[in-house]
């Protein structure tokens, strides 16, 4: 017999009791009709089905008000699996949350365990047969799924959900799905999802295998997308329960984490979590905290009550002072209730008055520091400042949605979402807000508003670029010979994926004339680069990812590409691939009108008007000025940036022959470029590199087309297979040159031990 003192109180399992009376929260009419759609498809012995509804929907609450009515009042088992602790902590909160004797009349309780690899849940090892309510990560259940065995023994009806359904096309869930649909009768699965899918038909074709019921018409169809309720964005916006997201971005000068370590790296992309030493320089930054404040000054009518989001408490409580100083009220609530750094204590009664502070609107601004973001009704919120990057969709959905309720429940009509983009390592993948609207594809009302969505895309990832070139350290003069609408991309590769801990990533692949074939040809080979490779793991190591880099670099990306392709966009791309088996889906950027950002013909008209200093400055600041319409400045988000393109392309015009090499006082040695390696030849002459690869794999055909190993005369119609190689090797007097290159497969040039 324990000791009571040998026990502790854990939140990762229990028993939960029906509360007594009425719930006191009131469906949506949507939520209403969600459930009325689960009840007609549950009439079926089994299904597999999709409920969209879209961010700030209330997905959890739907679904886990309806299972505790139709599953657990009735003592059926609910396997609930998705990626991230939040989402099972949500999960097991709502159930709990919800569960009133009106909903489960006929139950006394019911047991429920969270199961995930976090050292506050339960383990797979610890799942009992008693448990009612199953709450996993899909890895941890996925490394050890017969540990269901004994919990679905001898049941012939089980509820299997999965949250965030536009992912359960990665392997684990698949083999989470199939290895329950074997052991059960009558399996009846749900997804839940904001965003089922896009355009793309490999995606549609992928989630029609796992979810092929629904609802049309009121009765069960079969085949297809298998949807039983949705309802998008636009219309929970038309019917006033979401307030409709008007997104700002303001670019800071601030560069952080250049150099930032593995262990840093690891901590931001792995955890979210800023090391201290940056989150230092970015609260103490006077510019940054000076742009927050300033840009809230101007448009203070507009933006109203805002919820600021802050790297730490430090930050929190210099933005305090510098907003009372401005003459706005403002104050910050912080999770923890004593700060190490600052020696701050902050009670929960300070916070929560605060908070009632706020609510009753004598506070305009309300800066937070890890809460706000679950569980606190603050309904008169109109902006959320977003003064704190994220590598976290979910992370970024919650903070969004502090602003997102309209005024049917209480809320604003519109609600401005305005983030401060820094110059940042380019291998982090912050999350952009917008992209969390993907999929919604009614969301733009006009083609004006698409091109405006688009260019806010393009502009933060050319903010590196913009930076290099106003960075005179950095030799950019390749780029800047570029005309400039070259550097506008046509279109953009959009996906997300989950890393091996469950952060979840949203990536954009910009994509240009220079490298659209280029990307094709990738998309088209990813099935045979992975076979070749023997590739079927859903996570792929460093070097096996830094390998096949390589491979496509070698394969497709040779050439001259301005601007260049990216290692780590085509890495990101193996990821997503290796997750979900098919590529990334392509949008294009037909909307933008292209004349509008032409810099090149904004310099020729400066120049031919032969405009002075004053003048040329009035024309400028008239464009840039010139409404709210204006995709310049979209684009290029800060003036400085337009100013300084304008200036390059009037230096075109006026010293044409400044970009010319201007040779130097050093005179270098000669080599011919065939006594060069091939990646050495890249470098000097892509276009050669280039076309001795292409003149390898066209001399290696054999009779039926495909490409031949010249050692083992293995055959394909993809060159991922294969390498060029010398046939002399160069240490014995061989030249790069077409007669002396052929193609081996990879395992033949491994084995030949000179690359």
């Amino acid at each position: 017999m324990k000791n009571v003192s040998e026990t502790i109180e854990v939140k990762s399992f229990g028993e939960v009791y029906p509360k007594k009376g009425m719930n006191p929260r009131t469906p949506y009419e949507h939520q209403k009709e969600a459930m009325r759609c689960l009840d007609t498809i549950n009439q079926e012995l089994s299904y597999s089905t999709l409920v969209v509804l879209p961010t700030g929907g209330g997905k959890t609450y739907t679904a886990s008000m309806w299972l505790l009515k139709n599953a657990i009042d009735k003592r059926k088992k609910i396997l609930w699996v998705a990626h991230r602790q939040m989402l099972l902590d949500q999960a097991a909160e709502s159930f709990q949350r919800f569960a009133y004797t009106e909903v489960i009349p006929h139950i006394s309780s019911f047991c429920f365990r969270i199961v995930s690899g976090a050292s506050c849940h339960d383990r797979t090892g610890d799942i009992s047969p008693e448990d009612n309510l199953l709450i996993v990560s899909k890895d941890s259940i996925g490394r050890s799924i017969d540990r269901l065995d004994k919990w679905l023994d001898g049941e012939s009806e089980v509820y299997l959900i999965i949250d965030e359904a536009h992912h359960s096309t990665a392997k684990t869930y698949r083999r989470i799905i199939d290895y329950v649909k074997s052991k059960v009768p009558n399996l009846k699965l749900i997804g839940l999802t904001a965003t089922p899918f896009r355009t793309a038909e490999n995606e549609q074709g992928l989630l029609a295998r796992i979810y092929g019921d629904g609802i049309k018409l009121g009765r069960p169809v079969h085949g297809d997308v298998g949807i039983t309720y949705q309802i998008g964005l636009k219309e929970l916006i038309n019917r006033r329960i979401l307030a409709k997201p008007i997104f700002e971005s303001f670019y800071t000068d601030e560069k952080y984490g250049e150099a930032l370590g593995v262990d840093a790296l690891e901590s931001i992309q792995h955890l979210d979590i800023l090391p201290e030493d940056i989150a230092q320089q970015m609260a103490d930054s006077a510019a940054r905290n000076k742009l927050i404040v300033e840009t809230y000054k101007t448009k203070e009518k507009e933006y109203g009550q805002t919820i600021l989001f802050a790297v730490n408490v430090i930050h929190a409580i210099q933005l305090k002072e510098l907003f009372n100083k401005a003459g706005i009220s403002a104050d910050y609530v912080v999770s923890s209730v004593k700060d190490a750094v600052t020696g701050v204590t902050i009670s929960r009664e300070d916070n929560e008055k605060k908070i009632d502070e706020y609510r009753e609107g004598r506070l305009q601004v309300l800066i937070n520091v890890n809460i706000l973001t679950e569980g606190v009704d603050l309904p008169q919120t109109k902006t959320v400042f977003l003064a704190r990057p994220t590598v976290s969709s979910i992370l970024m959905t919650q903070m969004v949605g502090r602003a997102l309720r309209g005024t049917a429940a209480g809320g604003t009509e519109s609600a401005y979402i305005v983030s401060f983009v820094d110059h940042w390592n380019e291998n982090i993948a912050w999350v952009n807000p917008e992209t969390l609207f993907e999929g919604n594809n009614d969301f733009h009302d006009s083609d004006i508003e698409r091109a405006k969505s688009d260019l806010r895309l393009i502009a933060i990832s050319k903010i590196e670029e913009f930076a290099s070139i106003l960075d005179d350290s950095v030799d950019t003069s390749a780029l800047e010979r570029v005309p400039f609408e070259q550097r506008i991309p046509i279109g953009m590769y959009a996906f997300s994926y989950l890393e091996k801990n469950g952060m979840d990533h949203s990536y954009q692949v910009m994509v240009y004339n220079s490298s659209k074939n280029a990307y094709q040809q990738l998309m088209d080979s990813l099935p045979s680069l992975f076979e070749s490779f023997g590739e079927a793991e859903e996570y792929l190591s460093d070097e096996k990812l830094n390998e096949m880099e390589q491979q496509c670099r070698d394969s497709f990306f040779c050439g001259d590409m301005i601007p260049p392709y990216e290692r780590k966009d085509i890495i990101n791309i193996l990821k997503y691939y290796a997750q979900y088996e098919m590529a990334p889906q392509f949008y294009t950027f037909d909307e933008i009108d292209r004349n509008k950002l032409d810099v090149t013909a904004i310099a020729r008209h400066i120049w031919d008007e032969d405009m002075g200093e004053r003048r040329k400055k009035e024309y400028i600041d008239n464009i840039w000025d010139s409404g709210d319409d204006n995709i310049l400045r979209l684009f290029f988000g800060r003036k400085m940036y337009f100013i300084k393109q304008i200036g390059i392309e009037l230096t075109k015009i006026s010293h044409p022959d400044i970009y010319e090499d201007q040779g130097n006082n050093i005179n270098f040695g000669k080599k011919d470029l065939e006594d060069l390696p091939l990646y050495e030849i890249g470098k000097i002459a892509p276009e050669l590199e280039k076309r001795l690869r292409d003149q390898a794999f066209e001399k290696s055909r054999n009779e039926n087309g495909e490409y031949q190993c010249a050692c083992c005369g293995k055959t394909s119609k993809s060159r991922v297979y294969f390498q060029v190689d010398h046939i002399i090797p160069m240490n014995r007097g061989g030249k790069t040159v077409a007669e002396n290159l052929q193609i081996l497969c990879r395992q033949c040039n491994g084995k030949k031990g000179d690359k």
